[in-house]
């Protein structure tokens, strides 16, 4: 008898992905149905007809019920979008007990007052807090320094947050669509933890997400997401620039950038437009980088994800560009320790799909505490779709 299912919903500008998932006999994820439409009402990860967007969530679930043979009621949601962004922060407090030893409550402390101590945006909602770094009387600390002792304990967040507006259409738009929302995780979080191994987190790595009208990055290092950026454009912008350069209809374009090796004629046209168009993005990706302090200090390159990842050339430009390994990403599966994956199961390959099947993953184990010490914004979940619930019809 099948254990619960859990689902993740990616709403993407281009698709809307569905991904439902259970434990196998091995105790691993087994993927169990997957669906995908085209995406409506939505531009650049904002929802900008509900109406459209609604049918379009309804169908891609009934699409992943059917397959699934089960109802769908509860599921975990992605946000991306360019209203996602990240800023790190810093706090530091006296150890509350007279002997210097830290507890459960200093460490609440100051993270607490890490958060308060951001700068106010009351459009925004954190939706992920990540303690990057603990010191206590100025040095580092490996882990939690739950037990020793000191004077001074201080610590530095990353927060990864929305727009509340965003949030809160997304989420409506789901629930009108007939589905609980469980939980809410960055889109860019989620697909790192199907897209990435431990190991590539650790020494350093940056997850590159080319969508259809956004480009996604986060960089990890000690197995921690260290920083997150999206970018307003994707690759449908090559499509255009494609179709403006050629003077070809869309459909012709985007055949021409998918299929870049069938072109015979305007064959150097194409690709000084293609490098153009990623040319910039690398150039933003560098920047980042830069801002951050890890230009060309990624062991682990930068791993490619999104259909714009499909680019024949985007290996080597992104290589070139930014001076360290590249790599197109694949979707690891998890697996039961000491079992082999069922073979029997369905699987994915293409890492489109790694938002979605990331939220599975989230929701139906301990991958994101054990993996990279995310909290989400399920801590106060209960708070949070409260608030969105007073807007739903």
């Amino acid at each position: 008898m099948r254990k619960h299912l859990v689902t993740g919903i990616d709403i993407g500008s281009s698709l809307i992905r569905v991904v439902v998932v259970a434990h196998s006999n091995t105790g691993a994820p087994q993927i169990v149905a997957t669906a995908s439409r085209e995406s409506r009402g939505l531009r650049h990860g904002y929802i900008v007809n509900f109406d459209e967007a609604i049918a379009a969530i309804r169908a891609t679930v009934k699409e992943a019920e059917r397959k699934a043979e089960a109802s769908i009621s509860r599921a975990f949601l992605a946000v991306g979008g360019i209203s996602l962004s990240a800023v790190t922060n810093e706090a530091s407090i006296a150890i509350s007990k007279a002997d210097g030893e830290v507890t459960e409550l200093d460490l609440e402390r100051v993270l607490a007052l890490s958060e308060s101590n951001l700068r106010h945006n009351p459009n925004n909602r954190i939706i992920h807090t990540i303690p990057l770094l603990y010191k206590v009387d100025g040095k580092k600390v490996l882990g939690k320094p739950k037990g020793m002792k000191g004077s001074i304990l201080e610590i530095k967040t990353l927060f990864v947050t929305a727009l509340d507006q965003h949030l809160e259409t997304l989420v409506r738009a789901v629930e009108a669509a007939g589905v609980q929302v469980e939980d809410v995780a960055a889109a860019p979080i989620a697909a790192s933890l199907v897209t990435l191994t431990k190991h590539q987190r650790t020494v350093g790595c940056i997850l590159a997400n080319i969508g259809a009208e956004t480009v996604s990055i986060a960089v990890f290092e000690e197995n921690l997401p260290i920083s997150l950026q999206v970018f307003p454009f994707g690759s449908s912008d090559i499509t255009n620039d494609i179709a403006l350069g050629l003077k070809l209809p869309l459909e012709d374009a985007e055949e021409m950038k998918v299929h870049r090796e069938r072109t015979l004629s305007s064959r150097k046209k194409l690709d000084e437009i293609i490098m153009a168009r990623l040319s910039d993005i690398f150039e933003l990706i560098e920047a980042h980088l830069k801002k951050v302090g890890r230009n060309g200090l990624l062991p682990a390159g930068i791993i490619l994800t999104g259909g714009g990842a499909g680019i024949e050339m985007v290996e080597q430009l992104a290589k070139n560009s930014l001076r360290i390994p590249a790599k197109t990403g694949s979707v690891v599966h998890p697996k039961a320790s000491g079992e082999e994956t069922d073979k029997k199961a369905a699987t994915i390959k293409d890492a489109s799909w790694a938002v979605a099947y990331g939220l599975c993953i989230l929701g139906l184990t301990t991958e994101a505490d054990d993996a990279m010490h995310v909290r989400l914004i399920q801590q106060t979940k209960s708070n949070f779709i409260g608030w969105i619930k007073q807007f739903l019809p």
